[in-house]
């Protein structure tokens, strides 16, 4: 083509439009030959690919040869996002850590929904430790509470199926459900030789974590039961409630709280302490601390004290532990549960996430309380029989029956005014007696026999009881008139 253009002189702005193209095609051609051999160095050549690009994650080749043999090889069709899910929780697990856990998009919705609205279920808190499904604490009027369930049990079965091993994210799962649908759970708890068998109807467990009630002389009790998206909103509107009843003196009772959300924590600690003063410091694990201080314009004028039991844990140990170190107020009950560190959660786009702890807490004045819990200054037990274990409504007790439960029922019948006999777990004469006289005071048909009716209104005798004589509130109330009459 060039040599024939050379020769027609005449044309040469034909000729030079044609040499153009030809230099453009030039370059086509060159950039074609190069994506070519660089497809074939991709194809054939991964020593020296990799070599140019060295894999920023190498540690992981095991996990994606071991991810591509069972895919290609194993016997049977296998679910990939379920191999992924697997890998991810198996990384989570070997922390050994509780408070870490993997969750899939059912267990991330349902993380979401125990801190942010209502959800259907028993109300209990619970936690993995050393391959064991415990219970923290059971929430508040929860069907959970309502049926003994107690801080520290260990969860053996759920519907006749184990849960040990599993992670708490998977226990809650199996525990939670649609309201009026009943679980059955199997429980050991320290003491007990035999483990407690309770059947638990699910309700909804309303994300209210804030109760207030006027007590004698001008004393406020005011409840939390756990920290959630609103809970010192909560707190503020019920301490404006309760100043307008001419509230003299506060009793702040974190008992039984599993804890929740860190800036709540912070928020209500700093209710108490006054502005500047330390609240609490996160220490990761470089050493590094952030520390977090009262931006309170204003303490609370009126004395204060704090109750604290096993089920506290947490946040509300957080607050208990900032009070007492910052603002000098007093703690009463036993010692708290013992939870030192702080969780983040980390979303993925499919609405799985995992939870994992990214640092430790320390109190204002730098002491780690995990797994050593927080000790009262005052120390004060509920009364014994605020230990009692539950009674299955559905199991009847009958004459010459022995057992764990006899013994429990023989226990409650005393407190309930009805002399059962000999305290031994046999159901006697003495003790058909004590419970046809109690049926007669209930007015419940008199079978001599426990079950249903009776049952339940025996434990609902023993439970008013409990808050009639509350040990622990009655001496924070002694505490405060002291304060508020000097």
């Amino acid at each position: 083509m060039e040599e024939e253009n050379q020769k027609q002189p005449k044309e040469a702005g034909k000729f030079i439009k044609m040499k153009k193209f030809t230099f453009i095609m030039g370059i086509f051609l060159v950039i074609f030959l190069t994506a070519g051999i660089t497809t074939i160095a991709l194809t054939f050549g991964d020593e020296k690919v990799e070599s140019l690009a060295p894999d920023k994650h190498a540690e992981f080749e095991k996990l994606y040869s071991t991810y591509d043999k069972i895919k290609d090889d194993y016997y049977e069709e296998v679910d990939e996002e379920k191999l992924v899910d697997g890998a991810i929780n198996g990384m989570i697990k070997s922390l050994d850590d509780p408070y870490s856990a993997y969750m899939d998009k059912k267990e991330a919705s349902s993380f979401h929904e125990s801190i942010s609205s209502s959800f259907e279920g028993i109300g209990a808190e619970i936690q993995e430790q050393d391959g064991q499904i415990m219970v923290v604490s059971p929430i508040k009027g929860s069907p959970a509470e309502k049926a003994g369930v107690k801080p520290n049990d260990i969860i053996l079965s759920v519907d006749g199926k184990s849960v040990e091993g599993l992670t708490s994210s998977e226990a809650v799962l199996k525990i939670r459900g649609e309201k009026g649908t009943k679980v059955d759970l199997s429980i050991s708890r320290a003491g007990e030789s035999e483990p407690i068998e309770l059947t638990i109807k699910r309700d909804t467990i309303p994300i209210e974590t804030v109760y207030a009630e006027m007590l004698d002389d001008g004393v406020a009790k005011i409840q939390v039961t756990s920290f959630s998206e609103h809970t010192v909103q909560e707190l503020k509107t019920a301490l404006e409630e309760m100043s307008k009843k001419d509230m003299k003196g506060l009793v702040l009772d974190l008992r039984g709280n599993p804890g929740g959300l860190l800036d709540q924590a912070i928020e209500m600690a700093s209710l108490f302490i006054p502005n500047g003063k330390v609240v609490l410091q996160v220490e990761d694990r470089s050493g590094k601390k952030d520390v977090y201080k009262s931006e309170n314009d204003g303490e609370l004028k009126i004395p204060v004290v704090v109750l604290i039991d096993d089920g506290s844990a947490s946040a509300s140990e957080i607050v208990a532990a900032a009070v007492s170190e910052s603002a000098d107020i007093p703690l009463i009950g036993v010692k708290s549960f013992g939870k030192g560190t702080v969780q983040t959660a980390q979303d993925f786009e499919d609405g799985s996430n995992f939870k994992y702890t990214a640092a430790k807490w320390l109190t204002p004045e730098g002491n780690w309380i995990h797994k050593k819990g927080i000790k009262p200054d005052i120390n004060v037990k509920l009364p014994d029989y605020a230990s009692l274990p539950y009674i299955s409504p559905d199991k009847e007790l009958k004459a010459s029956d022995s057992s764990s439960e006899v013994k429990a029922a023989e226990e409650m019948l005393k407190e309930a005014g009805h002399d059962p006999g000999k305290i031994d777990g046999f159901f006697d004469e003495a003790t058909k007696n004590a419970v046809t006289a109690f049926q007669r005071e209930q007015k419940i048909k008199e079978t001599g026999t426990i079950k249903d009716d009776t049952t339940v209104k025996l434990m609902q005798v023993i439970r008013e009881k409990i808050l009639k004589n509350d040990t622990q509130v009655k001496k924070a109330v002694e505490v405060l008139k002291k304060e508020i009459n000097k």
